[in-house]
């Protein structure tokens, strides 16, 4: 559920406006890399993914069938934690299990199992045998891969791109100027597939497929945000 304004336990000084943006943001909540729709403080330039803004008490995931995930604010404990979908550190709001102790970052938790524009479709997966169309590695986090099985991204991989093409700006929240391109996909896909020629609608499907792992990774899985970052790809 969406509301035009709320109120939230780890900002109480200001209430919170919902916006939609095409500019990166760091959330403030699970520490982790943002676009698109957030609930935002314009006085303190404090920031919070919707599904961090709005959590749910407790979940259940198709993938831990044995699980129940409980919304903490903060890791239950000092120890080094890191998310079972991403395998990035916890280091803000998280789901976690307690009997098992698997965590998850809020907008990996609520990824879609399904993507699908009418065009292409993706699948959510916990493990693939296939190689990443990023790092060229097998089974290193949760991946989306196309239904052909052509195209396959980890959830780790497409955060990094993000964190790697974003880092300037999201190390300093107060700075403006930034570059909100992506990393070239196609530098990025004849990396892994030197020996291999594509055709033009073989990259357009590529890039169809990032772009929706993208929105999805970043916690709003909507046809405008796709667009955004189609347009981002269409200019690197």
């Amino acid at each position: 559920m969406k509301y035009s304004e709320i109120a939230h336990f780890s900002h109480p000084q200001h209430k919170l406006r919902f916006e939609c943006s095409e500019f990166p943001f760091k959330c403030d909540g699970c520490k982790e890399v943002g676009i698109g729709s957030r609930y935002k403080c314009s006085v303190c330039d404090f920031d919070l993914h919707m599904h961090c803004a709005i959590p749910s008490p407790t979940i259940s995931h198709s993938f831990y069938t044995k699980c129940s995930f409980q919304f903490l604010s903060r890791p239950p404990d000092a120890r080094p934690r890191f998310c079972n979908a991403c395998e990035r550190d916890v280091k803000g709001f998280l789901y976690h299990c307690r009997d098992c102790g698997f965590d998850l970052h809020p907008c990996c938790a609520k990824l879609p199992m399904v993507l699908d524009d009418g065009e292409i479709k993706l699948y959510l997966y916990r493990k693939v045998s296939a190689s990443c169309q990023k790092c060229g590695r097998k089974g290193r986090s949760w991946s989306y891969r196309s239904s052909c099985q052509k195209y396959n991204l980890h959830v780790a991989c497409v955060k990094d791109m993000l964190v790697e093409n974003w880092q300037g700006y999201l190390g300093e929240k107060s700075a403006r100027k930034f570059d909100t391109r992506l990393p070239s996909l196609k530098n990025t896909l004849l990396t892994h597939n030197k020996s291999k020629s594509k055709s033009k609608k073989g990259w357009e499907m590529a890039g169809l497929a990032l772009q929706f792992a993208i929105s999805a990774v970043l916690g709003d899985p909507t046809a405008l945000i796709a667009g955004v970052i189609g347009s981002m790809i269409s200019k690197a």
